[in-house]
């Protein structure tokens, strides 16, 4: 079985492929599909996603996933919210860590994957996951993801970026993020 990827971030790719193998569900290729979908305004990710995936159906015949993020800080209501590129193009790390100075550091990531297969689940299929943490003082680490300099994971010390490889790795087998959720309803439902 062939699913696409509607993604132009191909690390997204390679880690919905992890996920699978790692479940031996080695059925299925992912392609990925560069296709730019729109960018709806919602304060939910799952909206987001919703959307994204009406689009895509309307240019892709076969199964296909779709994934939304958004970063909340719950000491500012939420922001940015599923806005984050916007925030990080205009008032960068360096603003939100201006923001929180004397409030609570508590953040986290949440991410959606759509999944449909118009011949077999014309419904979307919702993969959801959340990655509770704090926010670091300062920037630590380097990545090309600014938020992974600012954000460490509960039960760590060390921002995303401060971590090894491995380290990222077994923090990424210990969860159910949405990928695992989603290739663990692959193994068990009906492929073609």
């Amino acid at each position: 079985m062939k699913i696409e990827f509607v993604t132009t971030n191909r690390i997204k790719v390679e880690s919905l492929e992890d996920a699978l193998k790692r479940l031996n569900v080695l059925d299925v290729v992912i392609v990925q599909n560069k296709l730019e979908l729109p960018e709806p305004r919602s304060d939910e990710i799952r909206t987001i996603a919703k959307e994204k995936s009406k689009y895509a159906q309307s240019v892709i015949n076969g199964p296909f996933v779709v994934e939304d993020a958004g970063f909340f800080i719950q000491s500012l209501n939420g922001f940015p919210k599923a806005f984050v590129n916007f925030a990080l193009e205009t008032i960068g790390i360096e603003g939100i860590l201006r923001l929180v100075e004397g409030k609570s550091r508590l953040c986290e990531f949440r991410q959606c994957l759509a999944y449909t297969n118009p011949s077999q689940y014309p419904e979307l299929q919702y993969f959801e996951s959340v990655s509770l943490g704090t926010l670091s003082d300062k920037p630590r680490g380097e990545s090309k993801r600014a938020l992974h300099r600012i954000f460490i994971p509960n039960n760590y010390e060390k921002t995303l970026a401060e971590m090894t490889a491995e380290e990222r790795e077994q923090r990424t087998r210990a969860s159910n993020g949405h990928y695992m959720q989603f290739a663990e309803w692959l193994k068990h439902h009906a492929r073609k």
